[in-house]
């Protein structure tokens, strides 16, 4: 049975972007000393409520790749995974291509 983790509140599951090491033809590339730090979006939370109690969403959806800081988040491990949790007020911005 696979376990599945729902955020609570205004919180991100995201996994990390890992670039790749090589081509898909073999070739090595080097590491850059300016990566980008993002991840995709695989669970977010219901949000939160204001002081009035109107519904404050959640910025991003399932899927979206994002910005992330470079510090910061909760590491999780699920089975052999590791995802980490952020607070909607911490992601940085949504990419597209």
């Amino acid at each position: 049975m696979a376990k599945r983790l729902i955020p609570t509140l205004n919180r991100i599951l995201v996994e990390k972007v890992v670039p790749p090491s090589k081509t898909h033809t073999g070739i090595f590339l080097p590491e850059k000393t300016s990566k980008l730090n993002s991840g995709k979006v695989v669970a977010v939370g219901p949000g939160v409520r204001d002081r009035d109690g109107k519904h404050i969403p959640i910025s991003v959806k399932e899927g979206d790749v994002v910005l992330l800081p470079e510090y910061g988040g909760t590491e999780v491990k699920i089975g052999e995974k590791e995802y980490h949790l952020y607070r909607d007020d911490d992601i940085l911005g949504t990419l597209y291509d």
